[in-house]
């Protein structure tokens, strides 16, 4: 029996909203913990359509603080933003302003604005207030950010050295902290560090020993809390001359069978950046020498030392040392290193090496560079376009929000394990500095 055709509904389609980072969403910080997709979206849609919106959540589901609100035009996004700055929700006053998915201009710290000597009680809306008349704000948030460096110097001009609330305070540009290091050099410091000093060592003695380089405006030795020297001191010099002389004339001089460091005396952050910066210069220079030298081993038994590991593979060549990584107990990681002199043995033995339990070897790589062969695997496993959604929320329904679908979230997942799993091949440090090397167990498959 022929029945009837059926009729598929008419249905109005309406064009999607606007993607995510687009010139019409609307970013919204600083929301209570108990604010929810829908108290958000009443309170946007006073003011004009919502496309969509979502809350960003962690992996249990807790609000981060921070939401996207997307609009159909940019006419729309622009008159919730000045409706909707700084308005309350949930007893605490929300942050909003355009999203901008390009982190370039909020990273470089352009047009970005340090204020200090505020009172106390200055809130984000006042300060907003008080800098909104220079140009458009990106962000308001301990720091005002502008859109144009102009907009900026115009509130440094106008604002700086202002009474605000009897105070009077400060306006300036921003400078990172890398970049407001001072740069002092060998001839520009009066205060002098000194440490070697001899235990008996007394506050005249000091100023008899550095007095004859010029007038010095304060002196001391650094003690504990029985009195008891801690062996080094600080003297502070009237002019930077007399500094550079004593340091000259003192470093290396020795008083009672100890030799005196005398240098120019260093902020914490100086001496913290200057070890860093030796580490990794020594640290580099020692993974050069053995580059392409250093093999990491996995799946030792147990029972494998040290020396039995270097005789393993003594045969292919002559080592230059050999590390089996063992945990606190001394009990073995089922890992470890050889370093070879010459890369032909290490080619002889990544090529022949076959014991009773199968063994991997390969050459050892740094961190750093696992890393970014992982995020490059990754890329070419999933492109950054899956992970981009439009969703449309029909008139009068409920937004829906930007959360990645389980399926695609499992597989991305279930792909890094894997990639972790087959990364270990390669390892992080090379033989000559990798004894404090740990962990490396617990990345078995």
């Amino acid at each position: 029996m022929a029945g009837r055709p059926l009729l598929a509904p008419a249905v109005t389609l309406r064009p999607p909203g606007p993607a995510l980072g687009s010139r019409a969403s609307l970013y919204v910080g600083d929301l209570d913990d108990g604010v929810a997709e829908g108290h958000l979206y009443a309170l946007f849609c006073k003011v004009a359509p919502v496309a969509s919106l979502r809350i960003c959540r962690d992996v249990i589901g807790r609000s981060l603080g921070y939401a996207y609100v997307n609009f159909y035009s940019r006419e729309d996004a622009k008159r919730a933003l000045d409706s909707l700055n700084f308005t309350p929700a949930n007893g605490k006053h929300i942050r909003v302003m355009f999203s901008n998915r390009d982190p370039t201009l909020r990273l470089s710290g352009k047009a970005n604005i340090f204020i200090k000597n505020l009172v106390p009680n200055i809130d984000g809306k006042s300060l907003s207030d008080m800098f909104g008349r220079y140009g458009t704000i990106l962000s308001c948030k301990g720091f005002v950010q502008f859109s144009e460096e102009t907009s900026a110097n115009d509130a440094i001009d106008s604002l700086n050295g202002k009474l605000v609330n009897g105070k009077r305070i400060f306006v300036g540009l921003f400078i990172r902290r890398q970049e407001r290091q001072p740069n002092i050099s060998v001839s520009n410091y009066t205060n002098v560090y000194v440490k070697n000093l001899p235990k008996g060592f007394t506050h005249n003695d000091l100023l008899q020993e550095f007095g004859p380089f010029g007038t010095i405006t304060s002196a001391v030795i650094m003690r504990d809390n029985d009195g008891i020297s801690k062996c080094f001191g600080f003297v502070n010099y009237g002019e930077s001359e007399c500094a550079a002389e004593a340091v000259k004339s003192l470093n290396g001089k020795m008083i009672k069978d100890t030799i005196l460091y005398v240098g120019r005396a260093q902020k914490k952050s100086e001496r913290e950046a200057e070890l860093r910066e030796n580490f990794e210069r020594a640290r580099n220079e020692k993974f050069k020498k053995f580059e392409g030298l250093n093999l990491y081993v996995k799946n030792l038994d147990d029972s494998i030392n040290d020396l039995n590991l270097r005789g393993l593979f003594e045969f292919f060549g002559e080592i230059g040392s050999c590390k089996v990584m063992v945990d606190s107990q001394g009990r073995s990681q089922g890992y470890g290193f050889v370093s070879f002199t010459t890369i032909e043995a290490v080619h002889k033995a990544v090529s022949n090496i076959v014991g009773k339990k199968p063994l991997y070897v390969g050459v050892a790589q740094r961190k750093e560079e696992r890393r970014a062969m992982l995020v490059v695997s990754l890329n070419c496993y999933f492109p950054s376009d899956h992970f981009h959604f439009t969703p449309w929320v029909p008139s009068g329904m409920t937004p829906y929000t930007y959360n990645m679908p389980r399926p695609l979230h499992h597989a991305w997942r279930d792909a890094w394990k894997k990639l972790v799993k087959n990364s270990e091949a390669y390892n992080v440090e090379s033989v000559s500095f990798s004894s404090t090397t740990s962990n490396d167990k617990n990345n078995d498959p």
